[in-house]
């Protein structure tokens, strides 16, 4: 991530990504469903919680642009065009999330929750430099299949 820059931790639960950025400098926007959880964060300087319902509800940054945008552990394929266009030039996507073939070790096992082989490429494909990527079995903290992407934004400013 850009030094400074903003970041967005989409579905950022209790805020472990969240925490990380901020303890290093960038300013966070941390956004889930669940304000219980959200609620760990207060006082965190440099972290803004916002709960919001990102399935249901309207996007709640608009056309605002970070830095870097952080999703782990959550999937909701309409939300991936708002995530690029939410990228400044030169921002950073992370991303890591179940991928198909975790059904066979247990939750999530619903393939609208599984990522198809290759598909966080497909998503960025065009659009971000592809960085890293990783579509593996890991056993820790529990056996599963996931993929992993960091992408960065080559658009440029105008």
């Amino acid at each position: 991530m850009p030094a400074g820059g903003r970041v967005l931790d989409v579905a950022c639960g209790s805020g472990r990504h969240a925490r990380f950025f901020a303890a290093r400098g960038h300013p966070v926007e941390a956004v889930d469903r669940d304000a219980a959880v959200l609620a760990a964060l207060a006082g965190i300087p440099d972290v803004t919680a916002r709960c919001a319902d990102l399935e249901g509800g309207p996007w709640p940054y608009g056309r605002q642009q970070f830095a870097g945008i952080v999703v782990a552990n959550y999937l909701h394929r309409p939300l991936f065009p708002r995530l690029l266009a939410g990228l400044e030039p030169g921002g950073a996507l992370i991303y890591e999330t179940f991928a198909a073939g975790t059904e066979r070790y247990g939750r999530p096992s619903n393939p609208d929750f599984l990522l198809k082989p290759g598909e966080l490429l497909e998503v960025v494909r065009g659009r971000l430099r592809v960085v890293a990527y990783e579509d593996l079995f890991v056993s820790d903290p529990r056996p599963a299949m996931v993929q992993r992407i960091c992408a960065v934004s080559t658009s440029v400013s105008v």
